[in-house]
């Protein structure tokens, strides 16, 4: 370890166009990074170069993956740097055999971003049993840092404290919640749910990929669907199926903003495409009974039709345009949602279930959605004599977010044009600033071969319109925004424990109506069969 030259690796995106855009990010990143540790006295030898042809210097494929890995020392020390968003499976095949000690490291920055990249494989390599120590900086200069970097060289290990996490059976939970978490836990498996999956694996999304034998005993089982199937019914969806959508939008004031240039610009013609996908989707949940469903939409629907954000968002409203039966005329699932989980991770599908339900139940607001834990920073409300002087972390999706999330629901929505690096035919989000209020966060993830759950309460604040802007300047403009506090957890406790780049969050009516909801949740996860953690403080 001490004499060995540290390999480095970079991946990245399986589409050129996102990969040539971060590859100056990269760059920044491997300079700073290589910096640090040459004046550690260690050399680096980056184990792939730049690919004239394609414009950048990432591993872009899970072939390429192995072909980079096969001319790897199995024993020598490597660092994954992202500075990226990263389909993980590109490096799993590798990293489950390589024998040297194995460091994931991202750039505090929300831009691209690196630090949700990390933490998805992160979280894939938890899965997959896959021993791995993990760092992060802004400028890989600070103490935090070079202390874990130092270790890493020294051991081959970086171990970060957790004193925040506590496992269900220390903490006391109130009688009459436990008991609430049960009854609804027993009742929810004995009935049984259907999970429709349009298309495993979305992105290189191992972590996100929930075995059936694990899942199967909560009473909650998949159905399988391709994506293929979803683009035949959106094609039989009418015209004005989809305009009757559209307007029922519009009078609830949604505002879209349309430009003349498809290839740049969101235009009516894509969002009516859109209405048709979300008529399609509830249609095929009916057919085959499902109560949550996942839609993958990055691959292979991206070059069918435009992106399904705005459809995600409607899918999880419990107020949502109807949609009809052809055959009866029935409207489907009426006043309910339709929980869906973006990017077809099923851990956060299952979680947001049994939240949905649950809440259900306990007479609170249902509507739920996974986010990006995506950046943050302190923020100190000058203006307001210190009132807010906390670390705030911005939590950001691509349009998944339901309007009764939002500031001011659907008037406070907007919808604007994915961007055009992930999809080429474009689509609407549901941008929308996230109420102040109370929130129940969590994440399902698998290591050991078993399913874990971690939960804890968070704030949503309200900040300055000047600092929203910034951050979303800093992140993605077009996407919805939610400003977390989270209570008891620090910025590094929460990276060095948090298997997912996504965290699942719902609203509850006040403080004290979440920490009720949080130990009723647990409770239920544990009689479901997960081992719960709770997180921070309560």
């Amino acid at each position: 370890m001490k004499t060995q030259p540290i390999y480095l690796v970079a991946n990245g995106d399986l589409r050129a166009s996102a990969n040539q855009k971060c590859e100056a990010a990269q760059a920044a990143l491997e300079k700073t990074l290589i910096a640090a540790i040459k004046k550690e006295g260690r050399t680096v030898k980056r184990a792939h170069g730049f690919d004239k042809a394609k414009g950048h210097s990432f591993i872009d494929s899970q072939k390429y993956g192995m072909e980079v890995f096969a001319s790897i020392p199995a024993d020598a020390p490597l660092i994954v740097a992202e500075a990226v968003w990263q389909y993980s499976h590109h490096l799993l095949p590798g990293l489950t055999t390589h024998q040297g000690p194995i460091l994931t490291v991202a750039n505090w920055s929300g831009t691209w971003p690196g630090l949700v990249g990390m933490l998805n494989l992160n979280g894939s390599l938890t899965k997959a049993g896959v021993a791995y120590s993990t760092l992060w900086s802004e400028d890989f200069t600070d103490a935090f840092f070079l202390k874990g970097l130092r270790a890493w060289l020294k051991t081959g290990r970086v171990k970060h404290p957790t004193p925040h996490v506590k496992p269900l059976r220390a903490v006391k939970v109130p009688a009459a919640a436990a008991k609430t978490g049960r009854d609804f836990a027993r009742a929810f498996r004995s009935e049984k749910r259907i999970m429709a999956v349009f298309d495993e694996g979305c992105m290189g999304m191992y972590n996100a990929i929930l075995p059936d034998e694990l899942l199967a005993p909560t009473g909650v089982f998949k159905e399988r669907l391709s994506q293929s199937a979803l683009y035949a019914k959106t094609l039989t969806v009418h015209d004005e199926e989809a305009r009757a959508v559209y307007d029922w939008l519009l009078k609830e004031g949604m505002t879209f903003h349309f430009g003349p240039d498809p290839v740049a610009d969101l235009t009516e013609a894509q969002v009516l495409a859109q209405c048709k996908t979300y008529i399609a989707a509830v249609r095929i949940a009916a057919e085959f009974g499902a109560r949550t469903v996942g839609i993958q939409y990055q691959q292979g629907l991206k070059d069918l039709l435009p992106a399904s954000d705005l459809v995600e968002g409607l899918l999880n409203n419990r107020k949502r345009p109807p949609v009809f039966d052809e055959a009866t005329g029935k409207e489907l699932f009426k006043g309910e949602a339709l929980p869906h989980f973006n990017e077809v991770d099923e851990c956060a599908g299952f979680d947001g279930l049994v939240t949905y339900e649950l809440w259900r139940k306990l007479g609170y607001p249902a509507e739920n959605t996974l986010h990006d834990l995506r950046w943050g920073r302190q923020y100190q409300d000058k203006d307001k004599g210190g009132k807010l002087d906390a670390y705030v972390w911005v939590f950001l999706i691509s349009g998944a977010v339901p309007p009764a999330h939002l500031v001011g629901g659907y008037r406070g929505a907007s919808s604007e044009r994915q961007p055009a690096m992930y999809f080429r035919l474009g689509g609407g989000t549901i941008k929308g600033i996230s109420k102040p209020g109370w929130i129940v966060w969590s994440r399902v993830f698998v290591e050991g071969g078993k399913l874990k759950f971690d939960t804890g309460l968070a704030e949503v604040v309200s900040l300055p319109q000047a600092e929203t802007e910034d951050r979303w300047n800093l992140t993605t403009p077009q996407w919805p925004i939610m400003h977390a506090v989270l209570q008891g957890v620090t910025r590094d406790q929460m990276m060095a424990r948090h298997k997912s780049n996504h965290i699942q969050v719902v609203y509850a009516p006040d403080r004290a109506a979440a920490r009720n909801g949080l130990f009723a949740k647990a409770a239920a996860m544990a009689e479901l069969g997960l081992e719960v953690a709770v997180c921070g403080d309560l």
